[in-house]
């Protein structure tokens, strides 16, 4: 059986949003139990030359439904300037891109393959088709970005585990 564009970005997409949802809620709650600001944790960064959490949550949603967008107009861009989120509001971030995202149709976004896109740099033009870009690049950002706000919130304390991570497995039924 082919795997669907719609499977390859927007599932995937999904499973790992709710699981970033999952552990800022666990962050969340650890906050509320260690009597912590969780605003706290919005600059933490695992290393001095690391973007801290605010980034990284922007980042998934930059590098999911931002992809998405970016295909659909032919053109991905670097974010720009990031508003200064507090924890609310990157958790609300999170919700929103999900929710935008379970919008879409397996027939829309299927509709996408082999669509041009260019990445926009200041010097640089990369090239590439829908599916490469969210392949090779799209996706492996959005998996780092996820991982190291999982990581910032562990360093934090927050008691989380591989399976919060994981998200909401995609089982036969």
């Amino acid at each position: 059986m082919a795997t669907s564009l719609y499977d390859q970005s927007v599932t995937s997409y999904l499973q790992t949003l709710g699981a970033v949802a999952g552990f800022l809620k666990k962050g969340l709650a650890h906050c509320l139990e260690t009597n912590t600001d969780p605003n706290e944790f919005v600059e933490a960064r695992l290393y001095a030359d690391m973007h801290p959490l605010r980034f990284q949550i922007c980042s998934v949603a930059h590098h999911s439904l931002g992809a998405i967008d970016a295909i659909k107009a032919g053109l991905f861009l670097p974010p720009g300037q990031l508003p200064p989120h507090d924890y609310a509001a990157l958790q609300k971030l999170v919700a929103d891109t999900r929710e935008t995202l379970q919008a879409l149709t397996p027939a829309e976004i299927n509709a996408l393959a082999g669509a041009d896109l260019v990445f926009q740099l200041p010097t640089l033009k990369v090239p590439f088709t829908a599916e490469g870009f969210l392949m090779s690049f799209s996706l492996p950002n959005f998996y780092f970005h996820a991982t190291t706000a999982y990581d910032i919130l562990r360093m934090k304390g927050v008691p989380l585990g591989k399976r919060d991570f994981l998200g909401q497995l995609r089982i036969k039924n």
